[in-house]
């Protein structure tokens, strides 16, 4: 049997573990809440791990002993509930496409460079080998700017707001820009793009690229300006009857209720369910990753391809979606609806966002 301190640890470690599960089921925008929608695979193993170790050492006699394992049982189910559409196990929501790689693939490259990386002959490197059609650069200043001017050879057509705050953004295509407009839709010094693409078939594109505040203590108190962003955009882009993407670094994970949100709002669909997490961060620490930056796409494309790419310095992994546009099987794919609970709740979280909006 382990000694009295070592069952005491067990026993701390477990009650974190079902903290940790239930404080996000409050839906409290408060950064310490939402903070552990992040880590869901890991407090899964951490919970794994202590109740095959407590079961062990406990003889299951006293009533605390067994609501203690029950409580932590069902974090763990409920935890592996949140992440199975995020793995191999589960039905993929947006379907191969047939045709492979074809004249009609659209490749999209994201990549948060962190803006105190000096590496960018690093990312240029994995541009040049990835060839995308389409790269949205996150957390750009002018340093990156500068450094990241001779893809305009290739990439003819550009839209820039460098920034000094991590927020930059820079965007880079091979595509024809229809329209292009920069945003700023919560917060004064966080930019978001939309731009309208022509596509190789002449079909109109909506793409919108985002980079929302974290809710951190260091950036934000809670998680209503990145709710009410992607809320916004998921609103926006509802409604349209062309093909459309939202794609960036979007400070939520895939499996979190405001993700899920948006996916109803919107009624994009995300090709990572039913194929793997595709973590992007953290580079640094394998042990802490977590899917933070996003591809969302309309039923009009199937996936080619969807990769994390090598790491150049940043403390995120830049990510690859090739994605083929085929809008005559679009009713194949079944997008998320959204009920009226759904946009009540949406809409008082765009208001609050709108409230909260720093001077």
């Amino acid at each position: 049997m382990l000694p009295t301190v070592g069952k005491a640890i067990l026993l701390f470690l477990g009650a974190v573990v079902v903290l940790a599960t239930a404080l996000p089921l409050l839906r409290a925008e408060a950064w310490w809440v939402r903070i552990f929608d992040f880590p869901r695979v890991q407090i899964l193993f951490l919970g794994a791990a202590v109740l095959a170790l407590y079961a062990l050492v406990s003889h299951l006699r006293l009533i605390a002993e067994i609501a203690f394992l029950l409580l932590l049982s069902a974090s763990i189910a409920y935890q592996g509930w949140c992440i199975f559409p995020y793995t191999v196990f589960s039905k993929e929501e947006v379907l191969a496409s047939s045709r492979g790689d074809n004249e009609q693939t659209l490749r999209l490259l994201v990549a948060n460079v962190l803006m105190t990386n000096r590496s960018a002959d690093g990312l240029r490197k994995i541009i040049a080998e990835e060839k995308p059609d389409i790269v949205l650069v996150l957390e750009a200043d002018r340093w990156w700017e500068e450094r990241l001017r001779p893809l305009e050879k290739e990439f003819t057509h550009t839209l820039k707001q460098p920034q000094d705050n991590t927020y930059g953004m820079l965007l880079y295509s091979r595509l024809e820009f229809l329209e292009s407009e920069i945003h700023f839709l919560i917060r004064k010094d966080v930019p978001s793009f939309r731009v309208q693409f022509r596509l190789h078939s002449g079909d109109r594109l909506d793409f919108w690229g985002l980079h929302p505040e974290p809710p951190t203590p260091a950036e934000s108190e809670s998680s209503t300006p990145r709710d009410a962003e992607l809320l916004l955009v998921g609103r926006a882009v509802r409604d349209l009857r062309r093909p459309v993407i939202v794609a960036g670094d979007l400070n939520d994970v895939a499996w979190s209720y405001t993700t899920r949100l948006f996916q109803k709002i919107s009624g994009l669909l995300d090709p990572r369910i039913g194929r793997g997490r595709f973590s992007t961060f953290h580079a640094e620490y394998p042990i802490l990753r977590w899917p933070l930056d996003h591809v969302f796409h309309s039923d009009h494309f199937r996936l080619v391809e969807l990769k994390v790419l090598p790491a150049f310095g940043s403390d995120h992994f830049p990510i690859l979606a090739a994605l083929s546009f085929e809008p005559e099987k679009k009713k194949e794919q079944k997008e998320l609806e959204a009920g009226p609970e759904d946009q009540k709740e949406a809409q008082e979280k765009i208001d609050e966002g709108m409230r909260e909006e720093k001077p």
